[in-house]
């Protein structure tokens, strides 16, 4: 999908703290803003993924991620490494 520019004004405290929560978690201020308006549209309009989220056993590799990212510990692989025939 397209994207398109949304100016928005936020205390400072709070765009700091984002800014370094999207460092932190290896992604942009820009994909936070995505997807905690994407979630509210669907909850808005009735889709709820957050089962999926909720989830224990999604939950926990999703923090195994996190701190094998954080600790440098993650194993990267080439695409041709993960798509070999």
């Amino acid at each position: 999908m397209p994207k398109t520019r949304l100016n928005v004004s936020l205390d400072q405290d709070l765009a700091e703290f984002a800014k370094v929560f999207a460092a932190e978690n290896r992604t942009s201020v820009a994909d936070m803003v995505t997807q905690c308006l994407l979630t509210l549209k669907r909850r808005v309009e009735g889709e709820y993924v957050e089962q999926i989220f909720a989830h224990p056993a999604f939950e926990q590799a999703m923090e195994e991620a996190q701190t094998k990212l954080r600790t440098g510990s993650a194993q990267w692989h080439s695409y041709d490494e993960v798509f070999e025939d």
